[in-house]
Order: C-alpha cells, then structure tokens, then sequence
C-alpha cells in the first residue's frame, strides 16, 4: 500500500468488505487518517494527504433482511430509509472503534436496488447483445415487459445483481444461439423479444 501511493500520491484506494479485514489493519488505517501518513518497511515517511480511501462494508445487511419492519413494504419510505440507516449506524458502532468511525470524512448507505434499476442494468448489459446481432444485419428488440421479467428472474436478494448475468445466459443469449444455428434468424430480420405467459417470447419478423 505505501508502495504504491509513495509512487502515485493521487491514487484512490479501495478496502472492500473491509470488516472481514485482520484487526491489525484498521490501526494502521486510524494512523492514515489520523496522521496522514505511514511510514514504510525501510522507514520512508509516505504521505496520503492527496490519497481517497474508500471502504465498503455489508455490516448490518444481515439484520436489515432478518428485520420485516425495515425494507418490507414500508408505506413511508423515507421513514423506512431512515430506519436502515440508523441500524447500520448501529451495526458500525459495534464493530468499529469510536475513534476510527470518527475519522471517516462522509458516510454513504447504498439503498437496496428496486425494479427500475435492475431493469435499467438489464438494458446496460444487453446492449453489447444489440451491437453484436446488428453486425450480423439482425435487429434486437426487447421488449418492456421482457426487461421487467428479466429484471425479476436476474434478482436475489443476497446477492442483488449479480445472477442477472447468468439469467441473461441461459434465458437469452442460450435462445438466441439456437436461432442462429438452425438459421431461423438471418441478416435482415428483426427479433422482438416479450412475454407470453410469464416467459419469454421470442418472435422473428
């Protein structure tokens, strides 16, 4: 770490799942943000003042889903937004020391995604999908209600995000090879892609 920001003093630094780190470290990042400096293995004073550090943390994820009063169908969401905010700040004092927690510059709490985002990441993640098949003369089409079933099938509630990939694999991408090799779908077509009865419908014109 003094390594690399002794040779790029405007670095940004991230600790990711930083309350899974050895206790050891956060004394010496209480150090970095106390004083600004670390001084290396051959005793080189390493200065971080121009450095960003970010940690990120999924302290209190687990009481928040064990919690049916916070983040359940809540009629007032910003009283429920409040309510997970000031139990992860609960969670943050049981596990950090005042004088470290004190240091950090700004909090931010990342909301869990709804429906709208992920349908928005499904439209990111199938745009390289859309160019690939616009080579090929083919045009994709997905429709509103495929990115809203997409969006469903492609969320966890542990994991937010990230099976939507696989979803997008196996319920798309697995279709869309089998169209090609059989030659039903060719330079010149559009596919249009929707639901009908709670699956995909993939239609050829």
């Amino acid at each position: 770490m003094t390594e690399k920001v002794r040779n790029k003093p405007y670095s940004v630094l991230l600790f990711d799942e930083v309350e899974k780190a050895h206790p050891d470290i956060f004394n010496v990042l209480l150090q970095v943000l106390d004083d600004g400096v670390l001084t290396d293995s051959k005793g080189r004073k390493v200065d971080f003042s121009n450095t960003i550090i970010i940690m990120t943390s999924n302290l209190g994820a687990t009481a928040l889903r064990d919690d049916k009063t916070v983040g359940f169908g809540a009629k007032d969401i910003r009283f429920d937004q409040e309510n997970m905010e000031k139990r992860i700040f609960e969670e943050l004092k049981k596990a950090y020391r005042p004088e470290f927690i004190n240091r950090i510059d700004e909090k931010v709490v990342f909301h869990s995604l709804d429906s709208d985002h992920m349908q928005e990441i499904v439209k990111i993640m199938v745009k390289p999908l859309i160019a690939s098949l616009a080579e090929k003369g083919i045009d994709l089409k997905l429709q509103a209600s495929a990115l809203k079933l997409l969006a469903s099938h492609g969320y966890n509630p542990e994991m937010g995000a990230r099976p939507l990939r696989r979803t997008l694999q196996t319920e798309v991408e697995d279709k869309l090879a089998e169209l090609l090799l059989k030659g039903e779908l060719v330079a010149g077509k559009t596919l249009k892609i929707g639901v009908k009865a709670g699956q995909l419908k993939f239609d050829i014109a």
